[in-house]
């Protein structure tokens, strides 16, 4: 990128100096005594012109040499020069989106002012939302998986793999102690469950691994579950012989795009390691195929893995999109603190395109209707683990509707927090077809909103705020309305 960046800025230097003057490529040729297709290569960042070449632009332009061969880009390209310059690029392997840098750069050098005032919105809204480093990398992260509909066929061939290589019947529960006993026999792990807790500060930490001596520090809070997981991402950094990785879990910071991918690949390996891709198709299957939705069943299912009711709802993001051709679903996370009037979305994913349910950055309320939020006010006032619920949310505004199924639980590691999980499936006729209960009447149907300010559900008796951004709307459009009946009034 460093020669390829060093021809580009002289390109994009040229080609502003160019069109400055008002010249044209054919003009300039003229000028320069250069040919159109050479100076046309040079502008495209494909060539850097020799001294003496320089030299005749410099002369014939009238601009000094030293400020032609200068990295330095003026106030107009300055942003273009640091986003180039700048990790982000190198970082993010642009092959993982199929983008390859020449065409990135083709597409800065013919478009200069455009990219420029792109590029120059996008550290706007960041700076406007607070948009980190981390939130980048971890959106870019989501993208890869919208755009894969969120399954990894290698992956699933490398569990596969690796149980044959182990020795694990996938069809029965897999176990902290199974897990363990590999990663000490095989990859030389010394595992600590009791140094963790003598920290207050580090309450929070469920795992740390110290790489240089492979010793792995538990906190002696998690359940079964926490355990198996941590162990199966820790075997699946190992498997796949990852380098670039992550040493805590949740994770504290990281430093390089490769670390958060590889983060996710871990994670994914891990749900498919625990929960089966051929036991739970054979499962959900069978839900499918009854004619009222069998809500024990479900809870079975659920139960049947060694692993939480979020690794199973993410596990169906997987399973859906591949082995049903469900691909129009979403998935979303909140946390709630009890007696407080505030939810948060952690996690969300959408796979096919944007669905109604979506995160909002403008301290919104949401939907007080959506089964996400009533799981969650359930179980805060319940001593219940997991509490599950279903519905088939309608948004009058879209005109979608989605069959919703939610899971909420208590969060082992803080007091008095909740967290609900949810996958959404629109229901449309394919999914009518796989889905024989879907006209059970004992599924609950609500007429939903994403936000309270954005809602249209009239008389709405759990609304937290007035539909301002609606009116707003209707107003608009009534002027509008007006606007044009005078334009028709007049017009004759």
């Amino acid at each position: 990128m460093e020669e390829d960046y060093i021809k580009l800025i002289f390109g994009l230097k040229l080609k502003q100096i160019r069109t400055d003057r008002k010249l044209s490529l054919f003009g300039l040729s003229k000028l320069s005594g250069l040919s159109k297709s050479y100076l046309n290569e040079i502008e495209n960042g494909k060539k850097y012109p020799k001294p003496d070449k320089i030299a005749i632009l410099s002369e014939r332009l009238d601009v000094p040499y030293d400020q032609m061969v200068s990295l330095k880009l003026d106030k107009n390209l300055a942003p273009i020069g640091d986003l180039l310059q700048s990790k982000i690029l190198k970082e993010i392997p642009l092959e993982l989106f199929g983008i390859k840098e020449s065409k990135l750069i083709d597409i800065v050098a013919n478009a200069p002012v455009k990219v420029n005032a792109f590029i120059s919105t996008i550290i706007e809204i960041a700076q406007h939302y607070s948009f980190s480093k981390e939130s980048f990398y971890l959106a870019s992260v989501r993208s890869f998986q919208e755009a894969n509909n969120n399954y990894f066929e290698d992956l699933e061939v490398s569990v596969l793999h690796f149980a044959k290589a182990y020795q694990l019947n996938l069809n029965e529960i897999i176990t902290s102690k199974d897990l363990e006993e590999i990663l000490v026999e095989e990859y030389g792990y010394t595992i600590v469950k009791e140094e963790l807790n003598k920290y207050e500060d580090l309450d929070s930490l469920r795992s740390v691994l110290v790489s240089k001596t492979k010793t792995l520090l538990l906190n002696n809070k998690i359940d079964e579950s926490q355990r198996t997981f941590i162990y199966a991402k820790e075997l699946a950094y190992n498997f796949l012989e990852t380098k670039e990785r992550l040493y805590t879990f949740p994770w504290i910071k990281f430093d390089t795009f490769d670390q958060v991918l590889n983060n996710f690949y871990a994670s994914y390996f891990a749900g498919a390691l625990i929960i089966s891709n051929e036991k739970i198709k054979k499962q959900l299957t069978d839900i499918f195929e009854k004619k009222t939705f069998n809500i024990p069943l479900f809870i079975k299912a659920i139960d049947s893995y060694n692993a939480s009711p979020e690794s199973f709802y993410q596990r169906l993001t997987n399973i859906l999109p591949k082995e049903f051709n469900i691909q129009n679903l979403f998935f979303l996370r909140f946390t709630h603190k009890a007696k407080s009037n505030k939810f948060h979305l952690k996690k969300e994913l959408h796979l096919s395109h944007q669905h109604s349910p979506h995160a909002n950055e403008t301290n919104e309320h949401y939907c007080r209707r959506w089964v996400s939020i009533k799981m969650l006010e359930d179980i805060s006032k319940s001593k219940k683990e997991h509490v599950f619920d279903m519905q088939i949310s309608n948004y009058q505004d879209d005109g979608m509707k989605y069959l919703v199924l939610s899971s909420a639980t208590r969060d082992p590691f803080k007091a008095n927090q909740y967290r609900s999980i949810s996958v959404g499936l629109l229901i449309n006729k394919q999914l009518q077809r796989k889905l024989k209960f879907l006209s059970d009447p004992k599924i609950t149907t609500q007429n939903v909103g994403v936000t309270c300010q954005r809602c249209m559900v009239e008389n709405c008796k759990v609304r937290q705020a007035p539909a301002i951004i609606l009116d707003r709307k209707a107003k608009n459009q009534k002027i509008k309305n007006l606007v044009e009946e005078l334009n028709t009034k007049f017009e004759s």
